[in-house]
């Protein structure tokens, strides 16, 4: 199986809209607008405004995910980016900032049914790595859940796992106050100082 990686760019955005958009037209859904914007705005925007707002973040630079392709058809997202611009994140009273690092956080997963478990999840956080990297990002983060062993649901586990991260480097910095599913949320952390990682 081979997957490519790309950008989320302006060019993709029927591709971001093809994972992100509700199944039902016009019932409500995230657009992974939540935790980048301000409660207010995303209640402004309402489940009409949602998409091209998304649009909107697609033509700006860094754009914001990674998207996934199998024989050239998006499988997967990954929400990826500098948390100082995520207002709502960096606003959380549950998920804290560590330190003043400048750091890049990981904040969605989304695999299209049938696509799942085959490693996709993983292969994005691995490009998000190296994107994070290669704008110069000194270290990257994560809020999985910690699935002790279990099998969880996967729309609720759209964080990640702890175990996906601690595959692709990162390491356990400590719990937050959040949860998904029941489980508490992670902070994870990979340095890119030491060894960064050139991006494609």
């Amino acid at each position: 199986m081979t997957v490519e990686v790309h950008p989320a760019t302006a060019d993709r955005f029927d591709d971001v809209a093809s994972l992100l958009a509700p199944k039902t037209p016009g019932a409500s859904a995230c657009w992974c607008l939540s935790p980048r914007l301000a409660s207010a705005e995303l209640h402004a925007l309402g489940s009409a405004g949602r998409p091209a707002r998304m649009r909107e973040l697609c033509g700006e630079d860094p754009p914001p995910g990674l998207l996934a392709y199998l024989d050239g058809a998006p499988v997967g997202w990954c929400a990826v980016g500098p948390r100082a611009g995520m207002g709502r994140l960096t606003r959380s009273r549950t998920i804290q900032q560590v330190d003043n690092l400048p750091v890049w956080s990981v904040i969605c997963f989304v695999v299209k049914a049938g696509y799942r478990r085959r490693g996709i999840a993983a292969r994005l956080l691995e490009e998000a790595v190296g994107f994070a990297a290669g704008y110069g990002a000194p270290a990257i983060e994560g809020y999985p859940i910690d699935a002790e062993g279990t099998r969880v649901n996967t729309t609720l586990a759209f964080v990640g796992t702890t175990s996906l991260f601690e595959k692709a480097g990162f390491e356990r910095v400590a719990e937050t106050r959040a949860t998904s599913a029941g489980r508490i949320r992670w902070i994870m952390r990979r340095d890119l100082r030491e060894a960064p990682i050139a991006a494609d």
